[in-house]
């Protein structure tokens, strides 16, 4: 009897060990950089039986403490006390609407849903969703808001706005709805008219949901996530997700534009061309070297490779082969790091940063959860080239979320321009929105004189 207790203590110490051991966790080999550019280091992948759990928790910033933006830039805060801010959008006549809003309660049982409620309290993310857009205006241009209104509220984990003649439209994570609108508005009561749905099956992960209004006024388009990592749920649940989707507002008739693209958050235009580009949010548990997140073209009819392949064509071990449907992916354009979780993304051309930051594209890097060492927490810049191509290597633009004990003070979320040209920064652990400006910046009405 004692010889098998022995053994069983053994046993179990064993399995303990073994247990630790698995949940370790996966530490990069290669400098972040290595998985950013137009060729990033595509390395050997390590699959992982548990992920790579480092979680910078959230410890937000005392009055006085902010970011650090570039030499020769200076960054103070446009508005302040908000309820976990994301999206963010610019009115003609100059107004932010900003969504306070976080993910739509979740059911998600076993110790999969027991470690994502863990990581999102530790990370900041574990309120409830405000539901609410609110209004902030800066009627003297001083880089600080006079005025704020609850303008939106009763919502369902609202992000993407979009403006297309008197009809503001917001994407809940469930659907789309249209309101009236007339210019100088600072609350809207009208209940608003549904345009379309949208998939929010439980789970319901990666339920944010972008707008862009194309150019002509005739289409929304919508980015839409998938709702696992690698479709390990079945792709029943995936219908309409991982993917851009493209609302035409006269019929209401929704099509898929793009697919295959794992998490696309935020979109915007290149300036002077009829081309969008989104940011996406690539798979996990890879390792942490794998596989880099990234910027592309949003194409007609293009398939970027999730659940199947990654990166033109690469295989995921862990996802049934499909081969045949491999010749036809897109590969995207640009790395932006892996697992550092890009949401936003505005370009710069004509606004107010200046040299050498004028000619790009200005993303959020919302940060890691699930890499060592931390990456992301920052905004960067990626240079485009004459041709409309990005270039070259991303150029940190805002940093210092991140403190020397590895505490998250604030996480950078969406990116917009305000009225003056400045760089809006949202940071929903801060509860902040953060303005950049070039030091020494004139005033508008003084540059006017």
């Amino acid at each position: 009897m004692k010889h098998f207790r022995n053994l069983l203590i053994l046993a179990l110490v064993i399995a303990i060990g073994a247990g630790f051991y698995l949940m370790r966790g996966d530490t990069a080999r290669l400098p972040l950089e290595a998985t950013t550019g137009v060729e990033p280091n595509l390395t050997n992948v390590r699959k992982e039986n548990f992920p790579t759990i480092n979680v910078a928790e959230a410890e937000p910033w005392n009055e006085g403490e902010g970011p650090v933006a570039a030499d020769g830039y200076v960054v103070e805060r446009f508005a302040e006390g908000l309820d976990h801010p994301r999206s963010m959008f610019r009115l003609p006549n100059g107004d932010i609407l900003v969504a306070e809003t976080n993910s739509p309660p979740r059911t998600m049982g076993g110790i999969e849903g027991w470690i994502m409620r863990n990581l999102m309290s530790k990370a900041g993310a574990g309120t409830p969703s405000a539901n609410r857009i609110t209004l902030l205006r800066d009627s003297d241009k001083d880089g600080k808001i006079d005025e704020q209104f609850a303008f939106m509220e009763g919502l369902n984990s609202p992000f993407g706005m979009a403006l297309i003649d008197d009809l503001l439209y917001v994407a809940n994570t469930n659907e789309i709805l249209a309101f009236p609108y007339k210019q100088g508005d600072t609350k809207i009561t009208a209940k608003g008219r549904k345009v379309a749905n949208l998939n929010a099956k439980a789970p319901n992960n990666h339920w944010t949901r972008d707008l862009l209004a194309s150019k002509d006024g005739k289409y929304l388009y919508v980015s839409v996530g998938s709702n696992s990592n690698i479709g390990e749920n079945g792709m029943e649940l995936e219908k309409e997700r991982a993917a851009v989707l493209r609302i035409e507002l006269a019929t209401n008739k929704k099509i898929i534009f793009a697919d295959g693209m794992r998490n696309p958050v935020g979109m915007a235009y290149l300036p002077g061309t009829d081309k969008f580009y989104t940011v996406v949010n690539e798979r996990d548990m890879l390792g942490s070297d794998m596989v880099p997140d990234y910027l592309t073209e949003v194409r007609f009819a293009s398939h970027y490779g999730w659940p199947w392949h990654f990166w033109g064509g690469n295989i995921d071990p862990r996802v049934e082969k499909n081969l045949d449907h491999r010749q036809y992916e897109r590969r995207p354009d640009y790395g932006l790091g892996a697992h550092v979780a890009p949401l936003g993304i505005a370009f710069s051309h004509d606004q107010g940063l200046g040299a050498p930051y004028d000619r790009g594209a200005v993303v959020a890097r919302h940060g890691s959860w699930n890499r060592k060492p931390l990456a992301g927490y920052d905004v960067v810049y990626v240079n485009f080239d004459d041709k409309g191509e990005p270039t070259g290597k991303p150029k940190t633009l805002l940093s210092g979320f991140v403190d020397e004990n590895e505490k998250a003070r604030g996480r950078p979320t969406m990116v917009a321009f305000d009225q003056t040209g400045a760089l809006l920064v949202s940071d929903d652990v801060g509860g902040i929105i953060w303005r950049i400006s070039r030091k020494g910046a004139a005033k508008p009405e003084a540059a006017a004189e």
